[in-house]
């Protein structure tokens, strides 16, 4: 019987405050020079005390209600122990047995289709560690104590997952969740999204396996492959008779392979205990109605939204995940575009050459109601879709289309005196296919449709001009 893998990850997102947690020092330290952004309390100097950040105690409870925790009543900071060079005070303050938020879940649509609930045990606030990098051959490490004490969220999943597939929408999903209530940047590649996947195997019927800690994982696509390569791993020690043990992980991304870090610590390791200088806080019904009443609209709301609308499945998908283009989405709908031509330009055209020119909505200089105009004018056949095509480099630079069709003569040819005039060109600079045509071969109209249109310029109307077509061919 095949090994059935047990999955559950635990998530790490730093918050978008303005200062650290527990102290006054700005958090925003990303492109500055190493250990600029510290202060007494961050270095963990004799007498300095901590000082609750309010601002990433609202967001962590959003952040809470948005995957359906219960975030009510009281919550406490412990002092979790533990001795390692980017932590100055030797200690982590975490929340042990009270976390700010517990029992939510997240509905997860995989490709297939199939709709997975995946439960959230917890989210917890706590302080973030330094950061240490080790250069190559160098007898000693540097340490950058800039992301010490900044506001970090620890979520943790019930071993409610059971592959690469399902941890990778998992991830996506909350990652859209965390962008659109602005609670976070979620941006792995800046390390303001980490995870941490907890992985055991065992065959169908039998007790759960030894669990192993893969850590601080810094993309979805590293994820997957760590699952992968550790569901492969796992199953060949015990194909062999071998035993797993607790241990914790990394992940080699050169070699995509797990290494040994360390023997794994249980909870009496980190000797948990309440935290002296900080009381317990409690979460009022008043407070929770304050925070939902500032949460916009979470992704699934927007997905069913666009779904109600007329848009595709994956489409809807695609966009109600992205804040930028959804949010330009929703300002180009107010023109009264049809919603799926509006998607397919966004999604198409739009997004792929803004891709190739290095930008996005956001910093392009493309105006929503211009794209929704563009649109419309091919709704209306005003232009078609090739001359839209070529104005779109300008429309993304900003000008009306509008203002470009009606100063540079694109308007739609419908005079059938001038496709008449084409087509007789066309007929006459190719008699070979006229005759294929009125001998039986009615595609070979095709032959003759591309020079009709390249006469025009690109401005006749297909309709009319395949009708006038099939009039002089007599079909």
């Amino acid at each position: 019987m095949a090994y059935q893998a047990v999955i559950g990850l635990e998530v790490h997102l730093q918050l978008k405050t303005k200062s650290k947690i527990f102290s006054a020092c700005p958090q925003d330290y990303h492109g500055a020079a190493p250990n600029t952004f510290t202060d007494p309390y961050t270095l963990g100097l004799p007498g300095t005390l901590p000082t609750l950040n309010r601002e990433a105690v609202e967001l962590a409870m959003m952040f809470g209600l948005g995957l359906n925790c219960d975030v009510s009543g009281p919550t406490q900071f412990h002092r979790k122990n533990y001795f390692y060079p980017d932590a100055p005070k030797n200690f982590q303050l975490s929340q042990y047995d009270r976390p700010i938020a517990r029992d939510g879940f997240l509905d997860v649509t995989l490709e297939s289709g199939e709709v997975r609930r995946i439960r959230i045990k917890r989210a917890h606030l706590e302080d973030d560690a330094g950061k240490l990098t080790h250069p190559t051959y160098a007898p000693y490490s540097m340490l950058d104590l800039n992301r010490a004490g900044s506001s970090l969220l620890e979520m943790v999943t019930e071993a409610d997952l059971t592959g690469a597939e399902e941890a990778r929408a998992f991830l996506e999903s909350v990652q859209a969740i965390a962008q659109a209530l602005g609670v976070s940047d979620a941006a792995p590649e800046e390390g303001k999204m980490r995870c941490d996947v907890n992985l055991s195997l065992h065959r169908p019927g039998e007790p759960w396996g030894t669990k192993v800690e893969v850590k601080n994982l810094n993309s979805f696509r590293s994820v997957a492959r760590a699952i992968e390569y550790e569901t492969a791993r796992q199953a060949r020690v015990l194909a062999g008779g071998g035993r797993i043990t607790q241990d914790t992980l990394g992940w080699d991304e050169g070699g995509q392979k797990t290494f040994l870090m360390r023997t794994k610590e249980g909870e009496a390791d980190y000797r948990y205990f309440p935290e002296p200088d900080l009381p317990p806080l409690d979460i009022t019904p008043d407070w929770i109605a304050q925070v939902r009443a500032r949460m916009p609209e979470l992704p699934a709301q927007k997905q069913a939204r666009y779904l109600a609308a007329g848009v595709r499945a994956g489409d809807a998908h695609t966009l109600s995940h992205d804040v930028a283009l959804s949010r330009f989405y929703d300002e180009a709908m107010r023109a009264g575009p049809d919603a799926q031509k509006l998607a397919n330009w966004l999604l198409g055209d739009v997004s792929g050459l803004l891709a190739a020119q290095g930008q996005t909505v956001d910093s392009s200089a493309l105006q929503p109601a211009h794209l929704a105009a563009l649109v419309a004018l091919i709704d209306e056949s005003t232009i078609s879709g090739r001359v839209a095509k070529d104005l779109l480099p300008d429309v993304l630079g900003g000008h009306d289309p509008r203002e470009l069709v009606r100063t540079r003569g694109l308007s739609v040819v419908t005079d059938t005196a001038a496709i008449d005039a084409a087509i007789d060109a066309a007929m006459q600079a190719d008699p070979a296919t006229v005759e294929k045509v009125r001998a039986g071969n009615a595609k070979a109209m095709n032959a003759l449709f591309g020079p009709v249109m390249k006469a025009t310029g690109g401005k006749a109307k297909p309709e009319v001009v395949r009708e006038r077509l099939q009039a002089k061919l007599g079909l």
